[in-house]
């Protein structure tokens, strides 16, 4: 009964995902261009149709139309059920490890959050302050419930990332975008002081195994800009997930 029960709660999950996921779809486009999440309803990019309900289930939706328009054959982008399946597999991961608790609605509220952001800087080079800040007063919030300790370590964690940010910008003279900053504030205000810490470095050996991997593979050049949010946004995910873990095995392998 376990098992099944483990099974289904997942798959709870998966659906409730998949569905944020699509709202997800739509606050990645939408914010970069200027346009209201909510007004018009859903439609159609190139030929502007508006979507029927049945054009909108996540991840089936696009499998049944092979990935095309119904209204105009236009070519759907692979990325909107990929977000959708992605998210539902991140909400699938916090299930299974916290259950149903506090800690399960907060981190499937910062899933949903890693995954607007990070993908927005992704394709669009842009971390909505839209975003970012109604975020950190929600992380601030769900630390604020936990107790007056919890508060204090997301505080620190936010001031942190944000002020660590700021110093890289203006030594870099611009290297690396304002967004990082209120990114990593927002990310800080959900796990605390030294999961925020473990986030920081996870992310930068992250980003620089894949900035050589580029160079070496898809001839980028070091001078070339490469969004840094997507980097936090897996790198925070995992932390908080398996942060005690991550730090334990730091501990053993360096002794501190």
């Amino acid at each position: 009964m376990l098992y099944l029960s483990n099974f289904l709660f997942s798959l709870f999950n998966f659906f409730l995902g998949s569905v944020i996921g699509s709202f997800l779809n739509v606050v990645i486009y939408r914010l970069p261009h200027d346009e209201s999440i909510l007004s018009p309803p859903s439609h159609c990019p190139v030929c502007g149709h508006k979507l029927a309900w049945y054009d909108m289930i996540p991840i089936f939706s696009y499998i049944f139309l092979k990935g095309r328009c119904r209204y105009c054959g236009a070519k759907i982008s692979i990325r909107y059920p990929l977000i959708e399946a992605l998210t539902g597999f991140a909400f699938v991961g916090v299930g299974l490890r916290f259950g149903w608790s506090l800690k399960f609605f907060e981190y499937i509220t910062f899933s949903s959050l890693l995954i607007a952001v990070g993908f927005t800087d992704l394709f669009y080079g842009v971390v909505p302050d839209l975003i970012v800040i109604p975020g950190a007063v929600t992380g601030f919030v769900f630390s604020a419930i936990q107790g007056k300790k919890v508060f204090l370590s997301s505080l620190f964690g936010a001031l942190l990332l944000f002020g660590f940010f700021v110093i890289v910008i203006l030594l870099t003279r611009g290297g690396m975008g304002e967004g990082d900053a209120t990114f990593g504030a927002m990310i800080g205000s959900f796990i605390g002081l030294q999961f925020s810490v473990a986030t920081l470095v996870i992310s930068f050996v992250l980003g620089s195994i894949v900035g050589i991997l580029l160079m070496i593979f898809m001839k980028k050049k070091g001078k070339d800009a490469m969004p840094f949010g997507p980097y936090l946004a897996i790198s925070a995910y995992f932390v908080a997930l398996y942060g005690y873990e991550i730090l334990l095995i730091y501990e053993k392998m360096f002794g501190f």
